[in-house]
């Protein structure tokens, strides 16, 4: 008799120990977007962007990846007007990062992104907190992330342009950060930017001039005075300041 006893006190013991309110973790789609600020979004052409997703009160990365994918729609994107709720970066092949978290309960979330992987020089970070519901999936445009600013890239001058005294000609390439062409008049307009090439010597600015357009997208250039005592760095600077763009690129003489 006292067998059978412990036999049925066993499973109500089990039972008690249970957590109250516990459940079952729900899988739950996310997708995540990384946008170029004014622009589309981040894509292959320029390594996509790393995605993270933590956990706000324990730190746990519960998924990461990268954002793969082509920029998007132009005509959705840069074009249409946009209705309240409208689907703006969803269309085939667009860039995201899509993942599947179980959640046993509503839990708070940080977002990253940076990107773009291939330009180091001109890589970003964004990132939001969102609370996120078992079962309700994160679908279409999905959690957005922009990230602001320019990928410049110095293409000249090489160790033969460099004379002491003389002028020192320099070529710069200018994108958005979805590897967006940028020219005068263009969709991404570069009237709108400045753009200028400067020499440093020890870390200080010893001459500087804009650049302009050569003719061939994306691409600037203009001339600097090489001061006697020579410099050490070409660095490049575009700025578009209302849009809340910066980017820069340098290149070691």
């Amino acid at each position: 008799m006292r067998c059978l006893r412990s036999i049925a006190i066993v499973p109500l013991l089990l039972l008690l120990a249970a957590p109250a309110g516990a459940q079952d973790a729900v899988p739950t789609q996310v997708t995540v977007r990384a946008v170029s600020n004014d622009a589309k979004l981040i894509q292959d052409p320029v390594g996509g962007a790393h995605i993270t997703i933590e956990h706000v009160e324990t730190g746990e990365v519960l998924a990461e990846g990268r954002q793969s994918g082509d920029s998007g729609s132009t005509e959705k994107i840069m074009r249409q007007p946009h209705e309240r709720g409208a689907s703006i970066y969803e269309a085939p092949g667009a860039a995201k990062y899509e993942t599947t978290l179980d959640l046993a309960e509503p839990t708070r979330v940080r977002v990253t992104a940076e990107g773009p992987l291939d330009y180091p020089q001109a890589m970003q970070t964004a990132s939001k907190t969102v609370l996120l519901v078992p079962g309700e999936d994160v679908a279409g445009d999905g959690i957005t992330l922009t990230l602001h600013g320019f990928i410049v890239e110095v293409l000249r001058p090489s160790a033969s342009d460099v004379n002491p005294g003389g002028d020192v000609p320099v070529r710069a390439r200018v994108q958005m950060m979805c590897g967006c062409p940028t020219k005068p008049g263009g969709l991404w307009d570069a009237t709108r930017y400045t753009i200028r090439a400067q020499l440093l010597r020890e870390g200080a600015v010893v001459a500087e001039e804009p650049l302009s357009f050569t003719g061939t997208t994306s691409e600037y250039e203009g001339a600097l005075s090489m001061p006697d005592a020579g410099a050490d760095q070409v660095r490049v600077t575009a700025t578009d300041a209302d849009r809340v763009n910066f980017g820069m690129g340098t290149m070691s003489l």
